[in-house]
């Protein structure tokens, strides 16, 4: 599981977006890279705003069983399910597939114990949103884009990347605990 995992750490999917954006800008598809880079870090945020608010405001988040909202299905939706949407041209195709993944690493969170069913799910829906406001901005990728170019720069950063961690949570703890202090 903690294999799986892996490919949605931040450590994999931080450069892997970013690999994705330059070839996307490298290809001379502005307006993809434009929505790519907007979006994922839209879905990104929202979801370190959400794990803040957690932790700042416990209390409002424990009825629902949220205690820290799981930023790799997220984090692995955006990405893989993201990539997809700019990859096929059948957009129903890519949000399946988005499913699919966000499903996948949904169900490693919880084996591993990382995460609650309510984390899991908030994470997948703010990852699958993210996807639906990106195949609704963005048009299917020109001819001229190479789709094997966007794969390979989102494939190969994840496989060199994968197994490195980089420990969000502790940092995202640390400051919320500021936060509560500073309020």
């Amino acid at each position: 599981m903690q294999f799986l995992t892996d490919f949605a750490d931040q450590a994999v999917v931080l450069p892997a977006t970013l690999a994705l954006m330059l070839t996307l800008m490298a290809t001379d598809w502005r307006r993809g890279a434009l929505c790519w880079g907007l979006v994922v870090t839209a879905t990104l945020g929202l979801m370190l705003v959400l794990k803040l608010a957690a932790y700042v405001w416990p209390a409002a988040f424990a009825g629902w069983g949220l205690h820290s909202p799981s930023g790799h299905v997220a984090a692995a939706a955006i990405l893989y399910g993201g990539l997809a949407a700019l990859l096929l041209e059948r957009r129903a195709l890519a949000l399946l597939i988005a499913c699919g993944i966000a499903l996948v690493i949904a169900m490693t969170r919880l084996l591993l114990r990382h995460h609650s069913l309510p984390e899991v799910a908030v994470g997948g829906l703010v990852g699958l949103a993210g996807v639906v406001v990106l195949l609704r901005l963005t048009p299917p990728a020109p001819r001229t884009v190479s789709r094997v170019a966007l794969a390979m720069a989102v494939l190969s950063v994840a496989v060199l990347m994968h197994g490195e961690r980089l420990h969000a949570e502790p940092a995202i703890r640390h400051t919320a605990e500021r936060l509560v202090r500073l309020f």
